[in-house]
C-alpha cells in the first residue's frame, strides 16, 4: 500500500539526495543559537513540566517520563525523553510507529501530542548536545539500520526537536493509521523515511539561521492552527 506525501518547498528540490551539508549546521553559531531559545524556553516552561508530570502520573499507571534510545549526529545513539503518553510498556503490546487512534495512547497523552508539549523534555536533550531545535527527527536504530548509499548521510545531522520533514509529515499519524498493521513497519522504512531524508537532506544543502527561524515559526504556527 502506497502513503505519498505531497511536498511545498521553499528549498531547492532535487530528484536524488544531496551529501552537501551547509556550514551552519555544524556550526558553533547553531549551537549557540540552541542554548540561547533553548535556555529561556526551559526556565519559563518549568511549572509546565511539574502540571504535566502529575497529570500523567494521576491518570495513568507508570512513569511520566519516557525514555528511548534514538540514534543521533555519527550514528551514536542517546536517550530521547518525552512525557509519557501512552500506558505502560506499551511498546511491547503492540507496533512500535504510532498511528492516529491508537488505543495505547491515554487521554491526557491525546491532549500533550495534540499540542506538543510530550516534546518539551527534549530541551535537556538540547542543552546535552544530543539534539539542535532544527533538523530530523531522531529514529530508533532498527529503523535506520537498513539506509542505502547516500539515506546515510542524514547520520551526518544532529537530530532536531523540529525539523523541515517535520513540518511536512506533521499528519504522519493519520498517514500510518491507513496502512494495515502487518505492513507498518515495512510501509515506514521503504517509503515514508526515504522521503522524510529527502527532506532533512534538502535544507542541510543550504542551511541558515534565516531558515531555522523560519522552520521555528513555521512550527509555532502549525501547533497553533
Amino acid at each position: 500500500m502506497m502513503v505519498t506525501q505531497v511536498v511545498s518547498t521553499t528549498f531547492p528540490r532535487s530528484s536524488a539526495l544531496r551529501p552537501e551539508i551547509s556550514q551552519w549546521c555544524h556550526s558553533r553559531g547553531k549551537r549557540a543559537f540552541d542554548i540561547c531559545i533553548g535556555l529561556p524556553i526551559l526556565a519559563l516552561t518549568l511549572p509546565l513540566f511539574v502540571l504535566i508530570a502529575a497529570s500523567v502520573k494521576l491518570t495513568s499507571r507508570g512513569p511520566a517520563l519516557f525514555k528511548q534510545k534514538r540514534v543521533g549526529c555519527g550514528g551514536t545513539e542517546f536517550e530521547l525523553l518525552k512525557f509519557r503518553t501512552m500506558t505502560q510498556a506499551a511498546e511491547h503490546h503492540g507496533p512500535r510507529l504510532t498511528c492516529s487512534g491508537d488505543t495505547r495512547v491515554t487521554r491526557i497523552g491525546r491532549v500533550l501530542r495534540r499540542w506538543k508539549l510530550d516534546e518539551l523534555p527534549q530541551l535537556w536533550n538540547l542543552l546535552r548536545g544530543d539534539m539542535s531545535l532544527v533538523g530530523p527527527r531522531p529514529d530508533m536504530a532498527e529503523f535506520l539500520s537498513g539506509l542505502q548509499g547516500e539515506e546515510q548521510h542524514v547520520l551526518l545531522l544532529t537530530p532536531g526537536i523540529t525539523g523541515w520533514a517535520t513540518l511536512h509529515f506533521r499528519n504522519e499519524e493519520e498517514l500510518l493509521a491507513l496502512v494495515p498493521h502487518a505492513h507498518l513497519r515495512d510501509v515506514y522504512v521503504h517509503e515514508v523515511l526515504p522521503q522524510k531524508i529527502k527532506l532533512d537532506m534538502t535544507y542541510a544543502a543550504t542551511a541558515t539561521f534565516s531558515s531555522d527561524c523560519g522552520i521555528l515559526l513555521k512550527t509555532a504556527i502549525a501547533i497553533f492552527r
